[in-house]
């Protein structure tokens, strides 16, 4: 990918006052860590295959999508808690852009979360699928005919993206979306779109997934193994901006849930417009009074500035408290009010990579502790769906850091 550390500082997902503590602002059953009937993780361990058999798939338009039946890998239907049933202690790792640029970071996560008996989601920028050469057929709202702040990739990283995209899927993976040209600044930025452009740019979005082999000419790959109008059900803006604007357009376009609120604290999810609204949220910095997003753009900006590639000395103790500040975000909900855990990410190496190490080692100190679920948004909403009003609405009232008064089985028993 050309100009990787400029796209890689424009593709964080980042508003103006995200970064807290910047100038003053202060983001399966049978597998350890997945265990138990309200088990919303990776779910059936059988081995997908490569590819579903020809007889189970029914090419979808130009064939770029096929619609291969139920996405394997999926846990159990969620179940309500009983009364005075400890909540399960949600994780949820999601990715922007989703794109492979020969930096082996894709599969890489891929392989953890199948170690851990995880599923994540990938929030894919549409024009990761677009030719370059083609470019000229994204209208971006706002702004020129092709502009984009995320650049495009190359026709091979495309090729890479479309492989992992699809074993991603198929391990249980869930694919959202991360929209298309990632504008944050200036008249055109997404904070200015109205509704009107926000459904032209998620309908541009579905369409560079749902029409790559027409706009590639690769006719002799393999679709994406499933119907992406029907799998996208939620999505993160660029820089965390416009979900006011966007929020009436996802409504209407049947999408479940948005991740694009900033700054969230820890405590459970309410609805916005009717959509769940699951933010990314302020977690512990160890070493500072302030608190930061629980995103690695944000632990670089309040490391290194901004830079992408501060001083090699500073790695290593870099590293070890980024990776404490997600966990300190993981220990605070599960010792106290179970609220579920947001982490946002990029496949990036800011740093000399110590934010994937980061994320890589928070991973191993979370799945194998008791209730812990490592899900993706979707599987998450699937629960949240399912549970008593009335007890979501109990949940909500533990603050940050608060422990039910009596213990779980006193505090839900009458809710």
């Amino acid at each position: 990918m050309r100009d990787m550390s400029r796209r890689s500082l424009l593709g964080a997902g980042i508003g103006a006052a995200a970064a807290i503590g910047i100038a003053g602002c202060g983001t399966d059953s049978g597998t350890p860590g997945n265990a138990g009937k309200d088990n919303a993780g990776a779910g059936d361990q059988t081995k997908p295959s490569a590819k579903p058999s020809e007889k189970s798939v029914r090419l979808i338009g130009d064939g770029s999508t096929a619609d291969t039946g139920k996405q394997p890998h999926q846990p159990p239907r969620p179940v309500p808690l009983e009364p005075g049933e400890t909540p399960p202690q949600f994780v949820i790792f999601s990715w922007d852009g989703a794109g492979e640029v020969g930096n082996g970071l894709f599969p890489r996560f891929l392989d953890l979360a199948k170690d851990h008996g995880a599923a994540m989601t990938f929030f894919l920028s549409g024009i990761y699928l677009l030719p370059e050469s083609k470019k000229t057929l994204y209208r971006p709202p706002g702004n020129a005919v092709g502009a984009s702040d995320i650049g495009y990739l190359t026709d091979a990283h495309i090729k890479d993206t479309l492989k992992y995209i699809r074993q991603a899927w198929l391990e249980g993976h869930e694919i959202g979306t991360h929209f298309n040209g990632h504008f944050c600044a200036g008249s055109g930025s997404v904070g200015n779109w109205s509704p009107k452009q926000w459904r032209d740019e998620t309908e541009q979005a579905m369409g560079f997934v749902t029409e790559w082999k027409t706009n590639s000419g690769w006719k002799d790959l393999d679709p994406l193994p499933f119907d992406y109008r029907k799998e996208l059900v939620g999505g993160r803006t660029p820089c965390l901006l416009g979900q006011d604007k966007l929020l009436p357009v996802a409504g209407r376009m049947g999408w479940r849930y948005d991740a694009s609120s900033p700054g969230g604290r820890q405590m459970w999810p309410g609805k916005r417009q009717d959509i769940w609204d699951l933010p990314l949220q302020a977690v512990p910095f160890p070493g500072h009074s302030f608190e930061v997003l629980s995103m690695d753009y944000n632990m670089l900006a309040n490391q290194s500035k901004n830079s992408t590639q501060g001083v090699p000395a500073n790695y290593p103790g870099w590293r070890k408290q980024a990776t404490e500040a997600y966990l300190s975000g993981f220990r605070r909900a599960y010792e106290s009010n179970r609220a579920p855990f947001f982490i946002g990410n990029h496949f990036e190496e800011w740093n000399g990579g110590i934010y994937m190490d980061a994320v890589e080692a928070a991973i191993k100190g979370m799945a194998d502790k008791k209730d812990v679920r490592l899900v993706s948004f979707r599987q998450f909403t699937d629960w949240l769906d399912v549970q008593d009003p009335a007890v979501l609405e109990k949940l909500r009232t533990l603050e940050v850091g608060q422990a039910p008064v009596g213990g779980w089985n006193t505090f839900l028993k009458a809710a």
